[in-house]
């Protein structure tokens, strides 16, 4: 967790703080995890592992061929 000083007041850009929301964009674009349809959090949070592993496994094939 990043803590904003104490001594600035008004907007602080935080450190890294991109990478975060970056990810959760890359998920809502898979149009079951944009709204809550899900019964329970268990199944919600499968389903977010499907699709980080999905976005990994796209990134690890860029790496491999090179492109």
């Amino acid at each position: 967790m990043v803590k904003a000083p104490e001594a600035k007041r008004g907007f602080v850009l935080l450190p890294r703080r991109w990478v975060v929301e970056r990810s959760f964009a890359w998920a809502t674009r898979r149009r079951r995890l944009v709204k809550d349809y899900e019964r329970y959090a268990s199944t919600l949070a499968g389903l977010h592992m499907v699709a980080f592993v999905c976005l990994m496994l796209k990134q690890a094939e860029r790496l491999m061929t090179g492109s």
